[in-house]
């Protein structure tokens, strides 16, 4: 055909995404194909060497084509221009495929349920009925889980590369809707489950339809999708300011609900209680290291020229997600919606250093310090949050797993080594010196104060000083509160959780004692292609 011209893809570079996407439908085919009995072991074996392979490549090839990139070009836009391959998108990917690793071992778990998975047996059985008996009573599992695992960091993979608007959508849906499905599977406690599917399924619905009206009049300003368009745009043209800013607007509310910030995050308590624990602690880790990627890439590169309309938005947004996350969780009485409240709150933090996009003069946007700051926060918070919904899956009652905080009374004296990793996650949380989360609260702090955010920066300290509270609170329950009833048990895992539990718990010690090299190293990538 004349006029045709054939698609270039760069596999090399994409090669991670091809390989989990690969790992994903070989899963669905063994659930298509496989004997029942059998499905558990390949799923999980599938799984773990797509997420693992894919890290290895990423680490690797992917890591060192971009470092040999033309001296400064940043890095290197594939498929068409849809993609961007450069120094941050290859640490997300790297942190997002070793939270998916984590992830999927919390997924595959089966010590703590009479030796199946935290996931419900069959999913169309309505909660209380003889079919969801029978379900239980045969030991029925769904191994759909982890595919569907593996589609979620697919997409997440998409989100923060993604170099166009029309990517950004397609990778939203993608890694949004096996959230969604997960969300609804837990094997206790269905009903709530099942409500915290709905709502996070139909307020994501909302979202989406606001990103879609935000990329239609973007585009109605830019005449194009494509990010680098859109600065252009920006620079050059003198009409069409509300256009501009309407898009900016909508995108901007779709991606705060997806970090949970407020006044867009209603959704996050009730999701976070009712999903399956190992899915809470997936989701609340990897979507905030997604969505912020996203975050960060769209707004200092597209709309970097436009900084001076969306700042004031960011920094009371930054301000009224701090204090909200901080203030509900002083009067939470569970221990899943603490940690979602606390999550909100985690998010106004890296908020406070997003702001640092106020120091970026000229026409170029040097955004290497505020983003340098936030992907070591992401860092920081990823572990701690992976370890802390870990020991979540431990603690018991006599009807499984519990998370009401007067049952965590005595927990201390129960199993110490237990309370006291807890105990060091929430103090890493609130921002204790020798843990990963001061250093990330500097780092983002430092990164605001120099870009001009001063008002946000105080406003923050101030705010942790309050977040500080709720987390000592939960200590001194575990600690010195007398048991209630029978007081809790602590269940024992398998290497799985454990795992995961040493992994988070090392990352939050040693980022805290030595956070040099990672931080130098993100000094050197984290600089976005234009």
């Amino acid at each position: 055909m004349n006029g045709f011209t054939a698609p270039t893809i760069e596999y090399g570079l994409i090669a991670p995404f091809l390989i989990v996407v690969t790992a994903a439908v070989l899963g669905v085919l063994i659930e298509a194909m496989a004997p029942r009995k059998s499905r558990y072991l390949l799923q999980f074996v599938v799984s773990l060497l797509g997420l693992g392979t894919a890290l290895v490549v990423t680490l690797t090839s992917v890591a060192d084509k971009v470092s040999s990139a033309p001296r400064g070009a940043g890095g290197i836009v594939a498929v068409m221009g849809s993609l961007a391959i450069d120094g941050p998108t290859v640490f997300i990917w790297g942190l997002l495929l070793t939270l998916g690793i984590l992830g999927l071992l919390l997924f595959a778990e089966r010590g703590l349920e009479s030796g199946v998975t935290g996931f419900a047996g069959q999913a169309s059985a309505l909660p209380g009925t003889e079919a969801e008996r029978v379900a239980s009573a045969q030991g029925l599992e769904h191994t759909e889980t982890f595919p569907l695992l593996l589609i979620a960091v697919s997409g997440m993979m998409l989100f923060p590369a993604a170099n166009d608007l029309l990517t950004l959508f397609v990778a939203l849906e993608v890694f949004s809707l096996p959230l969604y499905l997960l969300s609804g599977l837990a094997r206790r406690r269905r009903l709530l489950s099942q409500e915290a599917a709905l709502k996070y399924f139909l307020l994501g619905a909302f979202a989406s339809g606001f990103l879609v009206y935000g990329i239609a009049l973007t585009y109605g300003f830019a005449g194009s999708m494509g990010y680098a368009e859109i600065a252009s745009a920006i620079s050059n043209r003198v009409d069409g300011h509300g256009l501009l800013v309407g898009g900016m607007g909508l995108i901007a509310v779709s991606l705060l609900f997806k970090i949970g910030a407020a006044p867009f995050h209603s959704w996050t308590p009730d999701v976070y209680q009712g999903a399956p624990t190992a899915v809470t602690g997936f989701m609340a880790a990897a979507t905030k290291v997604a969505a912020f990627g996203a975050l960060l890439r769209i707004f200092y590169v597209a709309f970097g020229g436009a900084r001076w309309e969306w700042i004031p938005l960011f920094t009371v947004i930054a301000i009224l997600t701090m204090l909200v996350g901080s203030v509900m969780a002083l009067t939470q009485t569970d221990v899943k919606r603490l940690l979602a409240y606390s999550s909100i709150a985690h998010a106004g933090f890296l908020l406070v250093g997003f702001l640092g996009a106020r120091e970026l003069g000229g026409d170029a946007v040097n955004d290497v310090n505020p983003v340098q700051a936030v992907l070591f926060y992401l860092v920081t918070y990823g572990f701690m949050t992976m370890a802390a919904f870990a020991i979540v899956t431990l603690v018991r009652d006599s009807r499984g797993e519990t998370t009401h905080l007067s049952s965590w009374s005595g927990l201390g004296k129960e199993s110490p080594v237990v309370a006291g990793i807890f105990a060091f996650l929430l103090l890493a949380m609130a921002g204790l010196p020798l843990t990963s989360g001061f250093m990330g609260k500097f780092a983002v702090f430092s990164a605001a104060y120099r870009g001009g955010a001063g008002v946000a920066v105080v406003a923050a300290v101030l705010i942790s000083i309050v977040a500080a509270f709720f987390y000592m609170r939960l200590i001194v329950i575990m600690f010195f509160a007398d048991r209630v009833g029978d007081g809790p048990s602590v269940a024992s895992p398998s290497w799985m959780t454990t795992a995961v539990i040493a992994v988070g718990t090392a990352m939050t010690l040693i980022l805290g004692l030595v956070p040099g090299p990672l931080l130098d190293m993100l000094g050197r990538i984290a600089a976005f292609i234009r």
